[in-house]
């Protein structure tokens, strides 16, 4: 049995209520708590606890909603001209992608999957940048079928393509202005050089493509602020060139690379500090230019905590030890590993920083210790030497900040599952994108039926493409798809997406 297959109230000790969140036609269960008297490290033991009583050995996320939701206020007040349009492609967890739903973000998708996901959510298709500028021909034609229609190129193929398939396309530019201090440059990919990016201008103008504006992406995990502020210099330049061709450009766009974790080489204060002066200069209120961005970890990084368990334990025979006296005492194995979550070391450059949960009641002395992944492939080694306590099989451990790139780009590589999500928040956070309807716990009173005996009353959630009778979907009474309401035909409403 795995901890996503059970619905139990008292997986927590404290008092936490139990509250629903439909993603979609999925309902997530959210714990919400008081953060007076309940935090999330305090989730985090307690959970533990609640799997140990079960018998229960899976990883698992504690994913806060809430610190998702106060970030959403964070970019807000920092960046308050800046429309963002969140980066699926770093966490595509369907309560993180709701959550933002619902605090108004727009979304950055790269594919016509992660766009038919965002529409499953019922959002409006003019919420939605197609940020890639090498598109599948498929995924044009269906960002055409589905009216999506704000869209990124670099090269000249790409112009006729897009003329070919989707002329109706509105354009953004993408030019190379990559801080070459980022951990992940994109620039080696992506993005036209100033003199390429004026004479792809003139293309898209002989082709009476409608190009609104420009894009930029400083690469992931920016280490150089100032990088903002010449990618804004760079694009008014484009802007200016624009209009020497008689084209109004009305779009920019800042692309991603925004800080979120706690141990990025700057924060995102830093980032403030450059930007707003530069757009101030460039772009001021009142041109008439509409500002967005594609953060991506900024929203997510600090929102989930990854559990681990230790699954198996060797113990370094002292012959061996002797011909490395500083090398590891013990090798621990843990059901995650580069495979699944910690991909993020290999592609991200992420460093962990391993905890040890308060109630395991070690002893404080320190171990050097090797941590290896649950596959069968020797490559499978999160970190070589790590100091620990003396751990066991059946202890856990926990890291705070793993929220980004880590689930999206984990694979079932032997079979081993992802870790489960275990949804939580702030009870003042919760209410701000708390669905229109009671919890779970009040839709068990008595209701009025209808003609086939289903109650019609505030047992129902509405959600914009979907009518879900909670408490019967929990129960798998009904069956769900994304083109019907429960007992279909039954009960049909309209509803226009947000």
């Amino acid at each position: 049995m795995r901890l996503d297959e059970t619905v139990d109230t008292c997986m927590f000790t404290s008092p936490l209520a139990q509250e629903t969140l439909l993603a979609g036609e999925v309902a997530l269960t959210v714990h919400t708590f008081d953060p007076a008297n309940t935090s999330i490290e305090r989730c985090v033991d307690q959970y533990i606890q609640y799997s140990d009583s079960l018998g229960i050995d899976d990883a698992f996320n504690i994913v806060d909603l809430g610190d998702v939701i106060r970030k959403c206020h964070l970019w807000r007040e920092k960046l308050p001209r800046v429309e963002p349009f969140y980066a699926i492609k770093c966490n595509p967890d369907m309560g993180i992608l709701q959550t933002l739903a619902n605090m108004g973000i727009g979304f950055d998708c790269a594919s016509k999957e992660e766009i038919a996901s965002v529409l499953r959510l019922g959002v409006c298709p003019d919420r939605i940048v197609f940020a890639h500028t090498c598109k599948p021909k498929s995924h044009i034609i269906y960002a055409a079928q589905q009216q999506v229609k704000l869209t990124t190129f670099d090269n000249e193929p790409e112009l006729h393509k897009i003329k070919r398939l989707y002329p109706a396309a509105q354009l953004l530019l993408r030019i190379r202005a990559d801080d070459p201090m980022a951990v992940v440059n994109l620039g080696c990919k992506f993005g036209a050089h100033l003199p390429e990016a004026k004479r792809l201008l003139a293309i898209a103008q002989d082709l009476a493509l409608n190009v609104i504006g420009v894009s930029f992406h400083v690469g992931s995990v920016c280490a150089n602020p100032a990088a903002y502020a010449q990618a804004i210099a760079w694009s008014r330049e484009v802007f200016d060139h624009a209009e020497t061709l008689g084209m109004k450009l009305k779009v920019l766009d800042l692309g991603g690379g925004y800080p979120g974790h706690k141990g990025d080489p700057i924060n995102f204060q830093q980032v403030v500090d450059e930007v707003k002066p530069a757009l101030d200069k460039h772009f001021p209120p009142g041109c008439g230019v509409r500002l967005i961005a594609e953060p991506g970890r900024f929203f997510v990084a600090s929102a989930m905590t990854l559990c681990l368990n230790i699954t198996a334990k060797r113990v370094i025979e002292a012959e061996q030890r002797a011909l490395n006296v500083e090398g590891p005492e013990f090798m621990y194995y843990v059901n995650d590993g580069v495979y699944g979550s910690f991909n993020c070391m290999e592609k991200d450059k992420a460093v962990i920083e391993l905890k040890v949960p308060p109630q395991a009641g070690l002893s404080a002395t320190l171990h050097c210790a090797s941590l290896w992944g649950p596959t069968c492939d020797g490559l499978d080694c999160i970190t070589a030497s790590y100091y620990l306590p003396q751990m066991d099989i059946g202890h856990w451990l926990y890291l705070e900040d793993m929220g980004a790139y880590t689930n999206s780009a984990s694979s079932g590589f032997n079979g081993f599952a992802r870790p489960t999500m275990v949804y939580v928040a702030a009870q003042q956070d919760f209410a701000q994108v708390r669905p229109t309807s009671k919890p779970l716990a009040a839709l068990a009173g008595p209701a009025a039926a209808s003609n086939d005996g289903l109650p019609l009353d505030e047992r129902y959630i509405v959600n914009e493409r979907s009518l879900l009778r909670a408490g019967a979907f929990l129960r798998d009474q009904y069956i769900v798809n994304e083109r019907s309401v429960l007992r279909a035909g039954v009960f049909k409403r309209k509803t226009k997406c947000t």
